[in-house]
């Protein structure tokens, strides 16, 4: 649940903070307040692109910080210490930030963090349902996706997927063995090249790491000689040498042990430190004894480091990687050499594939069109709660093929085979009659826009069930609706706020009279510049709200009454 939202400097908004309540908060405000903005800001929470022109004019960043509760969020829990990101007592902190230079911070729990991770983490909080998702309920594509995440088919699906991508690997493999004699003739030339080149280089573990160690001291290796001679002699080999002076003090202190017993500790001490300094002193000079200064092994080493790189950088690996890329590189020889075998042992590999893609195809069917007889059933149930009780939806099945895809098959097995599908071989279409006696149609050829609206609501609140409560945000989700429609989604917005967070931008009274909170947003000139801001309403407050969305700007006594009528007396909730 999102319990705060503070915004800097982003679009027409200065500064603005307001806490959300749980239930329904309803956001209005006449067209150009900057209703959009705040949704805007939501948006870049959950990790949608942002933009240096979102800044404000005159300002260096923008900021949107949002506080989410995540109590008994268990699975966003469990990614977040996956992600090593720490816990917070007050729960979820999201923080976007937009710079002037093009370059943005995202922080979750004040730890920087990627847009990957965050759009990971969205949907454990935000569900933003917006205009362009009621478009989306036209494609093939995205009711499809609708469909497995109701039935529970997102694992098998992906699972599908991968199966796909193998046998199509595989595909592309076979296509490749049968090349011309001279291509493979040409490619053999290029291969018997990399690795003998590989293999002349003879690449040992480590290598590198030693040899920029050695380089190291062959660069620096007059000063090298200079500081080991220099401390040599300052310890041991001069007149005022540190070993000379030790040693005067030494006799010294014997003096002093003989006339003070307290002083043979002193002595002993001293003594301890000028046999150290001179074990010193013997490996410095030993150190000298063997320094040699090598131009000419520098500049073997330095070929030698130029070599490697060279290696790197034309396989496009790490070193300590050039070894598996060697391995490959004789793998490919090796099936050139005996192509026929290969395409053989590939061609029977394809097979096995397409045998395992079919199983997980028919379980995945399976499980579709059971999803699609319950998620029908619920659908039918919901219809009436958004005044669309005369309405029937279903879910078309059509199977769907690709004549260029079957064709490669077939050259590659020799024998005709139905071509297998990333999503699996049906496709769907969700089909719609709104008025009795009408036939079911295509929902994009039927739908309109308050319809599909309605549809979207009734979808998102069935697909999307979570074992946790999150934030539901739904912009513009009355376009095209008003009247007793409008009341139906008000009345089905409100249930739906009893077991989630749901924050919703509306022009409509009938809509916004059953909200928990209601927040209006503002639009002032202050000092010459254009600033937006978004308020709480009080009791007085959502009458006068209510009263401009009945009445327009000019708020009469007749509006107010309306308006008064209209928060005292809601009809009951439909189940």
């Amino acid at each position: 649940m999102l319990r705060y939202l503070a915004i800097t400097n982003l679009a027409l908004i200065d500064r603005l903070e307001t806490e959300f309540r749980p239930g329904l908060n309803l956001l209005s405000g006449e067209t150009g307040s900057g209703k959009s903005i705040i949704i805007d800001a939501l948006g870049l929470l959950q990790g949608a692109r942002s933009s240096v022109e979102m800044i404000r004019t005159g300002a260096d960043r923008a900021v949107v910080e949002g506080l989410f509760d995540i109590e008994g969020n268990e699975p966003l829990c469990q990614l977040l210490a996956e992600s090593g990101i720490e816990g917070l007592e007050d729960g979820l902190v999201v923080r976007r930030e937009i710079a002037g230079s093009g370059r943005g911070r995202i922080l979750i729990n004040h730890q920087i963090a990627t847009t990957t991770l965050l759009k990971a983490v969205q949907p454990h909080i935000i569900d933003l349902h917006g205009q362009g998702d009621q478009q989306s309920l036209l494609s093939p594509d995205s009711q499809l996706t609708l469909l497995d995440s109701f039935a529970e088919a997102v694992g098998r699906r992906r699972e599908l997927a991968e199966s796909f991508d193998g046998l199509m690997s595989t595909l592309t493999q076979i296509e490749g063995t049968g090349r011309s004699d001279a291509e493979r003739l040409q490619t053999l030339d290029m291969l018997n090249f990399l690795i003998e080149e590989l293999e002349s280089a003879a690449i040992r573990p480590g290598e590198e790491e030693e040899l920029e160690q050695e380089r190291r001291l062959l660069s620096n290796a007059e000063r090298l000689a200079t500081l080991s001679h220099e401390s040599y002699v300052t310890l041991y080999d001069d007149e005022s040498a540190v070993l000379v002076r030790l040693s005067q003090v030494l006799r010294r202190v014997a003096e002093l042990a003989a006339l003070d017993q307290r002083f043979q500790s002193i002595h002993e001490q001293l003594n301890a430190s000028r046999l150290a300094i001179e074990d010193v002193s013997l490996s410095l000079r030993d150190y000298l004894d063997g320094f040699l200064i090598r131009p000419e092994r520098l500049q073997q080493v330095e070929d030698r480091l130029a070599e490697l790189e060279r290696l790197r950088r034309k396989h496009g690996c790490p070193l300590a990687a050039l070894t598996g890329r060697l391995e490959e590189l004789r793998r490919q020889r090796d099936e050139i050499l005996h192509h026929e075998e290969h395409a053989s042992r590939l061609r029977q590999r394809l097979g096995d594939e397409i045998e395992r893609y079919r199983l997980l195809e028919s379980e995945l069917t399976e499980v579709r069109r059971q999803g699609a007889a319950r998620l029908e059933a619920a659908v039918a149930r919901e219809l009436a709660a958004v005044a669309l009780a005369s309405a029937r939806w279903q879910v078309g099945w059509k199977n769907v093929s690709s004549p260029s895809l079957a064709e490669r098959f077939e050259r590659a097995l020799g024998q005709a085979v139905q071509p297998p599908r990333r999503t699996g071989g049906e496709q769907i279409e969700f089909l719609f009659s709104a008025n009795p006696g009408e036939e079911l149609r295509p929902l994009s050829a039927v739908a309109s826009g308050g319809e599909l609206s309605r549809l979207m609501l009734v979808l998102k609140t069935i697909i999307a069930p979570t074992l946790f409560p999150r934030t539901l945000i739904f912009d513009e989700i009355d376009t095209g609706i008003g009247g007793r429609v409008a009341d139906a989604v008000g009345r089905r917005l409100k249930r739906l706020a009893a077991s989630n967070q749901v924050l919703c931008v509306t022009h409509q009274s009938l809509i916004a009279r059953y909200a928990d909170a209601h927040f209006r947003v503002s639009k002032a000139v202050v000092d010459g510049r254009t600033l937006t801001s978004l308020n709480e309403l009080d009791s007085e407050g959502r009458v006068e709200e209510l009263a401009r969305m009945i009445g327009g700007a000019e708020v009469s006594p007749l509006a107010r009454d309306h308006a008064r009528e209209l928060l005292q007396h809601r009809e009951p909730e439909v189940e």
